[in-house]
């Protein structure tokens, strides 16, 4: 036991550092790219601002490479001091020495997963929010519930709260719709009931409704005029619905079982967040992937020689396990199997490619 909580005590200070040097690295690229996107009229604290809620999500995307980073740079360390050779001639097989970086992974990957995904899906939103609002002056949101669909719109002369009992897959036709406009000072301005509502280029395009002005000193109901054909402008477009809805990691993996069902309640097709959702849970095994992978190419003394190949290797392998499971996750969107096998096929065949190259290293 002491043997094994020295190697995983290695191996998390290993991973901390990298994952510092990792968080840096994606801050200041992500910095350049946000002072590129904005004009003068953000200053630099908000694009600070908007650069530090970016972060977390494309660090927590890399961290399968922070992981076999990690793992390469620890067997390469014992390596060098011959500390795996001293482990093996007490009677440690090689892989028995990984017994504490796995351990480590999997409580790293179920970190990430229970308390690390709620934080960047909190960030994710907020980000979003924050950079509509600098691009275009206003935001656009989607809420589901059990009471229908929400959705608002805005720009610099307003804002509008659209709600609707139903709609089509992918909100772009509204039944049932109430349309309720607010001036620039957040007082409501007018009223709107159609019994449709179908998103156009720029515009809505609303059958059979009926407009109620919300304007002191007018009665809205003497006041209300019935169109057969109204068109509404909007900033809205099929993709930016898509995305406030339909984006699997802005839902936190603890909310994600209660959306799925209301997306589905809603008539909405949830098997983006159902294929997401079992990504997550699989996660920790994808990363304990990454590490035998890592140490299966590393673990050999270096008088061997070939070392710069050895961790090329490896981190084309993981690299390619990495694509292969955006792949499935592709197939699994798409419906052409099934969530779980997309979601779990690639962790567990990444777990046993990298037990069977670290025993054929081991044994022959």
């Amino acid at each position: 036991m002491t043997l094994h909580a020295y190697f995983a005590r290695r191996f998390a200070t290993i991973f901390g550092g990298m994952l510092a040097i990792f968080f840096l690295f994606v801050m200041l690229l992500d910095l350049v790219e946000q002072l590129r996107r904005f004009d003068e009229d953000v200053g630099f604290g908000q694009v600070l601002q908007v650069t530090l809620l970016n972060t977390p999500e494309g660090l927590y995307q890399m961290l399968p490479l922070v992981m076999i980073l990690s793992a390469i740079a620890l067997c390469l360390a014992l390596a060098r001091s011959s500390e795996l050779v001293v482990s093996r001639a007490a009677g440690r097989s090689g892989l028995s020495a990984l017994t504490g970086p796995v351990v480590v992974a999997a409580l790293i990957g179920g970190i990430a997963v229970a308390a690390f995904n709620p934080i960047v899906a909190a960030t994710s939103q907020r980000y979003h929010d924050l950079r509509e609002l600098y691009d275009s002056g206003g935001t656009s949101t989607l809420s589901i519930g059990r009471e229908g669909l929400w959705l608002r719109q805005g720009d610099v002369m307003g804002q509008t709260v659209i709600h609707a009992e139903r709609s089509n897959p992918t909100a772009t036709v509204l039944h049932d719709v109430t349309f309720i406009g607010y001036a620039a000072n957040g007082g409501p301005v007018r009223r709107i009931a159609a019994e449709e509502a179908a998103l156009a280029t720029a515009q809505w395009v609303l059958k059979n409704a009926k407009v109620w002005p919300l304007i002191s000193g007018l009665n809205p109901e003497t006041n209300a005029a019935v169109h057969a054909e109204l068109r509404l402008p909007s900033t809205l477009t099929q993709e930016r619905i898509r995305d406030s809805f339909g984006k699997p990691s802005a839902v936190a993996i603890w909310d994600l079982p209660d959306f799925i069902a209301q997306l589905e309640n809603a008539g909405f097709s949830a098997r983006r967040h159902a294929v997401w959702l079992q990504m997550e849970l699989a996660r920790p095994v994808f990363l304990v992937s990454m590490v035998l992978l890592g140490a299966a190419f590393t673990m050999r003394h270096t008088r061997f020689g070939g070392t710069g190949l050895s961790v090329l290797t490896a981190l084309m392998l993981g690299f390619g396990l990495y694509y292969l499971r955006n792949f499935a996750q592709i197939l699994g969107e798409n419906g052409q199997v099934p969530a779980i096998l997309a979601a779990w096929a690639p962790p567990v065949a990444a777990v046993l490619i990298g037990l069977g190259l670290i025993l054929h290293m081991e044994d022959g």
